[in-house]
Order: C-alpha cells, then structure tokens, then sequence
C-alpha cells in the first residue's frame, strides 16, 4: 500500500530545523514563526515574493486583549504556543491561555492551521477557539497584516539566494496594499463571533498576492489546496516503496528523506516543466535546479517520483549552456558558473532514466556531446583535466581540494564507461571503444600521478607543481567510480574511524585530524559536518564496495535525523544532532540520498540498464528491513533483509537471480 500523505506527519516539538518551519503546496511556500501560535512570516509563490511579510493576530476576549507569541519567561502573559504538527502540505499549531482577570477565568485552547495556496499565490490561516471559560464570551480577532515589500521576480532570476524585498507596500484600502504592480489583499469570513461555553468557533484570514485575485470562500479554498497537496504527492509516492523496520530510527528516517524530496516539487505551470525540482526552495532561495543536486544523489527515487516526467527534467537541464552555468532558474535561464560535476550528475541521472523507463538513441547522443563539451571546458592535464579553483568544485574555505584532483576526474571515467553502456542499450551510435579506452587511461592516470602511498590517500596538484593533501570525503567518491585498486581502497578505509571522519552524529567533509584543512564555519564541505547528501552516498558506496558493516557504521549515525527534521536541511553537524541556524536552505533535494543508500544499498536493489533488475539484501548488524510496494516497469517488487526474500508481483525470486 502506497504511502499516504498523512503518514509524514512530524510532531514540531521535536524539530531543530535551521530557520525553523515552512509548507508548501508546490506553488506556494511559507513560513510559520517559531513561538507563534497564529503568527505567519515570509513567503514565496513565484513570480511573487513576499520576504519581509508578516501577519499577527491579536485576540479580544470579553475586551480583555491577548497577544500572541508571549515572551519567554515569566512576563510572558499572552498566547502560549503549546507545540504543533507539520504535514508536507500544512502547519497545525496548538496554543493556550489561562489566566484570572479580576476574579474572572479566562481559559480557551488554539487550533490554527495554516495552508499555503495551491493555483495562485498566498496562504489562509484558519483559527479554531475553544472557550473552557465556563461561561459564554465573545472572541474578536484584530489581526495586523503588514506586507513589507512585496515584488514580482521573474522566473529567470530566482537562484541560490532568496529574493530582496521591494520597495514598502503602499495601503490603498482597510486591507489591500500595493507596490508596484503588486497588490496584496487581506480578506476574512468575520472578525467576531459569540462562543458559548464548551463551545468553539472558526476564524479564515487570507493573505493574496496578484490582481483579480478570485474571491471564493477562504475555507473552501484551504481545503481545495490541501486536497490538491495531497492528490500530487500521492501520485509520487505510489511508486516508492513503503519500509518497515526494527532497527530504532530507520522508519522515520526514511520518511524524512523522502519528506525531502517531496518539498522540492512544484506545480506552477510558468515553469519549465512540471513538476519541477528545485534543489531547496523552501525559504525561497534555490528555488533554481542545480544539475549536481537533482541528478547526483538520488537518482532512482527522485525517478520513481517523477515517472515519465524524469525525461522532461532531464532534457530541461541540458538545454542549458553547462560549460557557463550549474543551474537552470524555473523558466529554463542558466545560472552561476560552470560546475565540475554537472556532466557527472547528468549522466547518472540518464542511467536511471535508462533503468525505469529505457532512453532514446537521440538523448544519449546529445548527453554525449554535452559530456564531451564540458569536459573541454575545463584545461587538460595530460588525461586528467584542471578543474581550476574552488570557485568550480567544492566551495571549502582554503587551499585545498583544487586543479587536478582525484574526484572528478574519476567521475569523467565513470561517465564514458556508462556513456559506452547506454549507447549498446539504446543503439546510440558512439565510439564505445573509445571511450571504453579513455576511461581505462583517466583511472590509470589517477593511481599514477595523485595517489600518494605513503599517506595512503590522493594528492591535488597545482599547475605551478604544488600539492596539497586534503582528508576530504569526496575521495571516497574517486573509490565509488572505479579509481582504486583493492590496496588504495582498503588504505582509505582506514581512516573510516572516530575522530578521523567519524562522528556521533554523521561524516566530517574534511578529517577532524586533517589539521591544515579541518574547521568549523563551513559545515557544508570543509569540516565539522556535511552537506546532507554525503553521509548516506558515503554509506551506498561502502555497500556497492562489499564493505556491509562500514556501511552501517556510517548510516546509524544518521538516523537522528529522521527524529528531529521534518525535511532535511542544507547540511548538519556530526559532533551534535542540529543543523547551522543561518546562512544556508533550510531544505535540500539531497535529503533524498538516505533512502536512496537504503534502497540501493542496505536492501540491495540493483538497477540495470537493460530495464531489469537484481536484489542482493545486505545482512544489517541491529536489525531488520522490508521494502514492500516498489513499483518498476509495471512490476511490484518485495524485499526483506530478514530472510533474503524477494518477490515479484507476489512471486519468491532468488537473491541475486536477474529479474526481467
């Protein structure tokens, strides 16, 4: 049975998420503030962005005067926030107030439900009351909307960095506002009703961007939202596999990654395809698709999720110019600077295409080419290529993982091999022997001129002759894609140890004992943490290499997450469970990758490009999983690590056996 979007239900007292919690619909994203009961931040329904709104909401009760969001402490006499659920589609806040006032009890509980708009672009706010006053009152909400500097951003312009608010909104009436050629509108269903005692009432505020806004009733269009949230998530999910597990953690993990994934899809028909995945996009910034993040880490389950709108997304990313930009702006405009592994992502993300649903000769042939004119981008190196600075690889904060390096160049060899693969499935007619040829030279190369066997790991070499020796996690990428021979291999694991790479809570980007290298400001690829994708490509690796209990060792660290994120962030520290507060998405497609190493890696499911398929379960050291439900060409397919077992369409298959 597939999963239901009710299933992805997080309880927010447990969250730690940097920037605290958003929603989206897929067309709208928005962002409930932390301690607020009925409060609501910024928010994002491109073209329209909204980054400094805000909505209060104020409570008369018999005329005594409540605010919402009390301070901490014991000042802090207004609506209590009493915790809250968070759904892909909606935020549930509870909040409560009870308090004396010259004698007289006034005691009432707060359900808000704040729906982001799906089909045009705002949010409504929906505010339950229930009076346990003991005698009938009246309730009057005051709410003070103010809409900062609402803009219109067009499509090409939404990248890695949220957009700036606008000049202030000008009132033009009780509740519309304008700048520019934006108007937003502030619209209820009454502001005052009589509750009797026991009793409840529902207030509906909106807030709306966008002239000839249709009216609707405010309920009813919350509701259509939701309905219409969870009717596209749905269509996601019933390709994906439902696990059950009873190692401590790992279901809740599982749905976390696949939560992540989930909030990176959007609907707006303006974009270039639909659905289109944002690389982050929640606190709108990233709402752009960068080739590394969308094709690298997960490229079966975000495939599963799509279906035949894989293609689409493919296509749309190599319609842009990859040897000038990483990333495409919803509308299909290129955006940033080349990026070395953007060919690699691209490639990978072909392969599953291949796997689900095949792949024509004339999209093999183009990936060729684009292939091909990214790897001349970038200056040779005898047949090895520079890939220059930090500005086009990992981004760390000081000399280090740059010019001729062992990951990507070993991605470059992984990608001819696969090139030649695709073209013998597809018919693609391309030299396969060639590049067969020249993968073999780039492995060689790599063994020969940057592996250091002394220090048992790779060496980056300048163009002036330098090198550094970096302990960086990417070199375990260099291993996945077939640059190490067993000797190099086994000298690398070694350093898969506490206070090296390892971590209570996930894998260091860089060595905590890499001295030169090793700090604490850039979680993301220089040390201290990871960017979220690495810790679980780090443990599929270990898996594909034969290595099941390193494996392991590096996944249980990771479950922490599933507990205290409703979606994963950007990146997360390993020495403690929380994420950096600032400065980074607070979501990231990449969260995909714990249940793709799951999927892939723990319960062993192999995807050939030919379409078929074989199941090899990995024994797991504190416990057992079943993945039941996977759909792939029209078949289901069961797995268990229990027992070894695997079925299709109901029927006991051997481990291992090659499913057509």
């Amino acid at each position: 049975m597939p999963y239901a979007v009710d299933e992805f239900a997080f309880d927010l007292r447990q969250s730690v998420a940097p920037g605290h919690t958003w929603v989206t619909s897929g067309w709208t994203t928005v962002h409930a503030p932390p301690g607020s009961v009925c409060g609501v931040g910024r928010w994002f329904a491109p073209p329209y962005a909204a980054p400094d709104a805000a909505l209060a909401v104020e409570l008369d009760v018999d005329g005594h005067r409540i605010a919402d969001g009390a301070a901490p402490g014991v000042a802090g006499v207004g609506l209590l926030h009493a915790g809250g659920t968070w759904w892909p589609g909606r935020i549930v806040r509870q909040g409560t107030y009870h308090r004396r006032h010259h004698g007289e009890l006034v005691s009432f509980q707060v359900r808000s439900t704040l729906t982001p708009l799906y089909g045009q672009a705002g949010f409504v706010l929906e505010v339950e009351i229930t009076n346990r006053s003991g005698r009938d009152v009246t309730v009057t909400l005051h709410p003070r909307a103010d809409p900062g500097g609402p803009r219109r951003v067009s499509l090409g312009e939404w990248g890695w960095v949220p957009p700036e608010p606008g000049p202030e909104a000008t009132r033009t009436g009780p509740w519309t506002w304008q700048a520019g050629d934006v108007t937003v509108e502030l619209s209820h269903e009454g502001l005052r009703q009589d509750i009797p005692a026991g009793g409840s009432a529902v207030f509906a505020l909106a807030v709306r961007a966008g002239a000839g806004t249709p009216p609707g009733r405010l309920r009813e269009l919350a509701a259509e939202s939701r309905d219409q949230s969870e009717r596209r998530l749905a269509a996601a999910l019933a390709r994906v596999p439902r696990l059950s597990s009873d190692i401590p953690g790992l279901e809740a993990y599982w749905r976390g990654s696949l939560a992540s994934g989930l909030v990176c899809l959007w609907d707006n028909p303006g974009f270039i395809t639909s659905p289109f995945v944002a690389t982050s996009g929640l606190d709108g910034g990233a709402l752009c698709a960068y080739a590394w993040d969308t094709g690298g880490y997960a490229p079966h389950l975000l495939t599963l999720m799509l279906g035949d709108a894989t293609t689409p997304v493919l296509e749309s990313l190599m319609k842009v110019d990859l040897t000038s930009h990483y990333a495409i702006a919803p509308d299909g405009t290129g955006q940033g600077v080349p990026y070395a592994y953007s060919g690699w992502s691209l490639v990978t993300l072909a392969t599953a295409v291949a796997a689900h649903q095949g792949i024509s000769p004339a999209l093999v042939t183009q990936l060729h080419e684009l292939v091909e004119g990214l790897d001349a981008r970038f200056n040779p190196a005898g047949a090895l290529r520079d890939y220059g600075t930090q500005h086009n690889l990992l981004e760390m904060r000081g000399t280090g993982w740059e010019h001729v390096v062992a990951s990507p160049n070993a991605e470059r060899a992984w990608c001819l091999d696969r090139l030649a693969e695709l073209a013998e499935t597809s018919g693609a007619r391309l030299p396969v022997g060639e590049l067969r040829s020249r993968a073999r030279d780039i492995r060689h190369a790599i063994a020969r001129e940057l592996w250091d066997e002394r220090e048992g790991w790779f060496r980056c070499r300048y163009p002036d002759g330098h090198t550094e020796l970096v302990q960086h996690v990417q070199a375990f990428d260099a291993m996945r894609n077939g640059a190490c021979t067993p000797e190099m291999a086994s000298a690398m694991l070694r350093r898969l140890r506490d206070g090296s790479f390892l971590a209570p809570y996930g894998v260091s980007a860089v060595a905590a004992d890499d001295r030169l290298h090793y700090e604490l400001g850039d979680t993301d690829w220089s040390g201290g943490g990871a960017y979220t994708g690495e810790g679980p490509q780090l443990a599929l690796t270990l898996w594909e290499q034969g290595e099941p209990s390193l494996a392991w060792g590096v996944m249980r660290r990771l479950l922490w997450m599933g507990q205290h994120f409703p979606y994963y962030p950007q990146e997360h520290y390993c020495d403690r469970p929380a994420a950096p507060p600032a400065g980074r998405r607070v979501n990231i497609v990449a969260g995909l990758a714990g249940a793709e190493a799951i999927l892939t890696g723990a319960a062993g499911v192999r995807f050939r490009l030919d379409g078929s398929l074989v199941v090899i379960p990995a024994a797991l050291p504190d416990g057992d999983v079943e993945l039941t439900g996977l759909v792939h060409r029209g078949r289901v397919i069961d797995v268990s690590t229990a027992s070894a077992v695997v079925t299709v369409d109901g029927r006991p298959r051997k481990a291992g056996e090659v499913i057509e």
